[in-house]
């Protein structure tokens, strides 16, 4: 029961912290039945195609993604194994920004390291790095820099946001799954539709 509250927490984590950025996705559906590999997840969806993304966006889905590592420390006081995808996605992400997409104000619009290996892999096999030590170091520093800046916003608004996040986790520990239309009404400080509301 304690695991299953803190999964509470950091799934709702996710979920509040996307609902209160700027432009960012809404939140299709968050659960803490597993499925896979996943204790729990939480789905944001784009209500139209797109075929590309900014700067403001991916830093937006950083933060959202560190929503449940800073809703853990922030609640329990601790922080578990469970957002480990989560920061592998961000650490990745903020790579991507700075040596690919040259959206690093440091680095400028640049791109670092050629690509090399079958791209049906989906994942490189390797990396030629055509860059300096210094400038390998500096990359690294950014994207610690990137990463700190996107938790710090998770965490401000989760501190900010304590109230919506207890009711978020009250509702998930009874209901096990929220769709778009229960968290959008916790979110607004709403009651549930009566259908939706938790057998008491």
């Amino acid at each position: 029961e304690a695991e299953r509250r803190v999964l509470a927490y950091h799934e709702a984590g996710h979920a509040l912290v996307g609902s209160m950025l700027p432009n960012f996705d809404a939140t299709y559906k968050v659960t803490i039945l597993p499925r896979g590999m996943a204790l729990g997840y939480t789905i944001s969806l784009p209500e139209d195609d797109r075929y590309l993304m900014t700067k403001s966006e991916m830093l937006n889905r950083m933060a959202q993604a560190l929503g449940g590592r800073a809703a853990e420390e922030l609640v329990i006081g601790d922080v578990t194994t469970g957002a480990a995808n989560d920061l592998e996605r961000t650490t990745e992400m903020a790579r991507q920004m700075i040596t690919e997409y040259g959206m690093s104000e440091e680095l400028g619009p640049v791109t670092y390291g050629k690509k090399h290996g079958p791209v049906f892999l989906a994942r490189d096999l390797n990396e030629e790095r055509n860059y300096s030590e210094d400038i390998a170091r500096r990359i690294d520093d950014e994207v610690r820099r990137l990463i700190d800046s996107c938790y710090a916003r998770a965490h401000d608004i989760i501190i900010d946001q304590r109230d919506k996040l207890d009711r978020l986790v009250e509702v998930l520990l009874e209901k096990e799954t929220l769709d778009q239309e229960e968290v959008a009404a916790i979110m607004a400080g709403e009651e549930l539709p009566e259908a939706n509301l938790p057998d008491q």
